[in-house]
């Protein structure tokens, strides 16, 4: 093939890729490969048939192996990551749960069982923080790691523990 056969693939393959098919970046290589084919030719260096063909796969190839990912990466950015956990969420406590106890809770409009998994009581009303997911059991603890002895007066008398002493 003439070297300005190789140079007009290489630029349709190239164009088709950027402009009409999303070939997550191969094209652009098999193009980039022909238009070096066609620049040898360009130069002066005649190839038999044959050898253009294996030196147009020989370049595609290697360039997609070793330099696609890293340039391919480059161009389209790595997307942020995509958060669909729940961990983190705050949900609300609608009565007291003392440590390792069982209840109920709604999160994103579900209702969801959830485990207090601190080491202190949750109070009725109180906020907690979701720690993680077992199955379908939230796993929450108080967000901001206060034993039930913190808790307000009116708090510790609604969880039926004692007012909490002040001075301890």
């Amino acid at each position: 093939m003439s070297w300005w056969g190789w140079l007009i693939l290489g630029g349709l393959l190239m164009g088709a890729e950027l402009l009409a098919v999303d070939a997550a970046f191969y094209l652009v290589f098999l193009g980039a490969a022909a238009v070096g084919v066609g620049l040898l030719g360009l130069v002066g260096l005649t190839l038999p048939l044959w050898a253009q063909w294996v030196l147009f796969a020989l370049l595609a190839v290697g360039g997609m192996v070793f330099f696609r990912r890293r340039l391919y990466g480059r161009l389209h950015g790595s997307a942020p990551e995509v958060r669909d956990g729940v961990e983190g969420a705050s949900v609300g406590v609608t009565e007291n749960v003392p440590a390792g106890g069982y209840t109920r809770v709604r999160l994103r409009g579900s209702q969801w069982a959830a485990v207090n998994v601190g080491r202190s009581a949750l109070l009725a009303g109180q906020r907690a923080r979701v720690e993680g997911v077992d199955g379908v059991t939230l796993r929450i603890v108080s967000p901001s790691g206060q034993s039930a002895g913190a808790a307000t007066p009116r708090q510790a008398k609604n969880a039926g523990a004692a007012t909490p002493r002040q001075g301890s």
